[in-house]
């Protein structure tokens, strides 16, 4: 009786902590949930800059952000594809209560044409509230064997266009006192693979340059957020250049395994309305990696050398 007694005393004390816990976390997801979407809110009728918005991620993007009410500007190289997406977003969501979306094809290798694009943008639309740096182009080769002729590609994609972009665009923002700058980098700009060198080096530069800006801009009321993201289930291993300049011209299974482009646009606007700093969009394995290269080093040097050895045998 008395062991009865005991068990109903500690149950019910069990019970009551319980609930003691469970109510404030039920009003905080209450209230992070309002928050967000009064934050979501505030992305009617901004016009926000996709690159590498012709598929992918960056498709992906255009959707999250459009279906939010905002007027998207879609660029990327291809106009067809162009076309394609623009129409996607027309028939998709045919009653969001925004402007349609605008396409404007550019390379971001033609680094000296980028500012005309970003006056062509604004001369249609007035401003440019949220800038998403997203193309770029991946990397499958050996330092010894790379031509330098393809380490200067990647940089000039993934790091300089990026960068004279953001420049183009930030003038508008300051004078604004607003504005929203977002650089698309990869967990391999914070953990570099073997047989990724200029991949990692352009993401690793770009991830340097955005903390930099971010604090030149913070008095202009001007965010930057860097994401990182894991594999994401992309071209991006097919378009990648090996080390003679060729497409790599193969789906790698991590890529395949990655997330949906879909899940990590929806990270990326809700890093956007939060305007988060930085996120990272990863599985555990990455994460260690992460740490291993933060606070055993050593450890993680180790583990690169027997993946590069490992790939050499193969």
């Amino acid at each position: 009786m008395l062991d009865a007694k005991k068990l109903y005393q500690s149950l019910n004390l069990i019970g009551s902590l319980s609930l003691a816990l469970t109510i404030p976390w039920i009003v905080f997801k209450v209230c992070r949930a309002i928050c967000l979407k009064r934050n979501y809110n505030a992305l009617l009728t901004k016009v926000v800059v996709i690159t590498g918005a012709s598929s992918g991620l960056g498709e992906a993007l255009a959707h999250e952000f459009y279906k939010q009410g905002c007027q998207v500007v879609l660029c990327a190289r291809r106009r067809q594809e162009l076309e394609r997406v623009r129409s996607d977003l027309l028939q998709t969501h045919p009653t969001v209560p925004t402007l349609p979306p605008i396409i404007n094809p550019l390379d971001l290798s033609d680094i000296n044409a980028l500012p005309g694009h970003v006056e062509k943008i604004l001369s249609i639309t007035g401003k440019i509230d949220i800038l998403i740096n997203n193309g770029g182009v991946s990397h499958r080769g050996t330092v010894v064997s790379t031509q330098p002729d393809v380490d200067i590609k990647i940089m000039l994609v993934n790091y300089f266009g990026a960068v004279a972009l953001t420049k183009a665009v930030l003038p508008s923002m300051i004078k604004n006192k607003s504005g929203h700058v977002v650089f698309v980098s990869s967990i391999q700009g914070l953990v570099a693979l073997p047989e990724r060198s200029a991949y990692c080096a352009s993401k690793h530069a770009l991830q340097a340059f955005s903390d930099s800006l971010r604090a030149e801009v913070a008095s202009y009321n001007v965010s930057v957020t860097v994401v990182s993201p894991g594999y994401v289930k992309t071209e991006l291993s097919i378009n990648a250049l090996t080390s003679s300049g060729s497409p790599h011209g193969k789906m790698d299974a991590n890529t395949e395994s990655g997330y949906l482009p879909e899940y990590v646009a929806t990270e990326i606007g809700r890093a956007v309305v939060q305007k988060k700093k930085e996120i990272v969009i990863c599985t555990l394995l990455p994460k260690i990696a992460i740490f291993l290269r933060k606070y055993l080093p050593s450890v993680y040097f180790s583990v690169m050398v027997k993946r590069a050895k490992k790939a050499q045998l193969h």
